[in-house]
């Protein structure tokens, strides 16, 4: 899907998106080594940036989540150069249409120019048409991107910590916007 006068510095670009497959994992692990340093480097340790970058983003994680996980991937392109991605997949089916936004990361260059909200919008575009009523993601709770997720409609429902092994913890809000 095409989404044309996407603003960077007031300059209309063509802006695209592509589902990703087992053959993008290389690129999307490449991306998330651009644009996890900047993102994090004041939440994270280096050292637990690493573990978490290989945890989430090594080549066979990438390919659970696709494969075993069923998360669905969307590669954002921006004048067919790979500038973000994005992952979601549908909850427990007994728990109804529920979505779940697992991952949205732009390039730092990108970010301010309404890129993360046209993949809000392009992920929304997909799951309405499948039944979907919400969308919920996680983030973590000194991260500025839980604004962004505000003015998509979002809103706080609960505080959640994670054990990712080796000591760490994920301290998230857990954010739900209703379709």
């Amino acid at each position: 899907m095409n989404y044309p006068n996407l603003r960077k510095k007031g300059i209309p670009a063509m802006v695209s998106f592509k589902k990703a497959g087992i053959e993008d994992i290389a690129l999307i692990r490449e991306l998330s080594l651009k644009i996890w340093p900047q993102t994090y480097s004041a939440i994270l340790t280096p050292v637990q940036m690493d573990y978490m970058l290989e945890m989430m983003y090594s080549p066979s994680s990438l390919n659970e989540q696709m494969v075993q996980k069923q998360h669905i991937f969307i590669i954002a392109y921006h004048n067919e150069e790979a500038v973000g991605f994005a992952s979601y997949s549908h909850t427990d089916a007994s728990a109804g249409s529920h979505y779940r936004l697992h991952k949205i990361y732009v390039l730092p260059s990108m970010q301010g120019t309404g890129l993360g909200k046209k993949m809000i919008e392009h992920i929304i575009s997909i799951i309405i048409p499948l039944g979907a009523v919400s969308l919920e993601l996680n983030v973590n709770r000194h991260n500025k991107a839980k604004g962004f997720y505000e003015k998509q409609g979002f809103s706080i429902v609960r505080e959640e910590d994670i054990d990712i092994g080796n000591g760490y913890f994920m301290n998230d809000y857990i954010m739900k916007k209703t379709l």
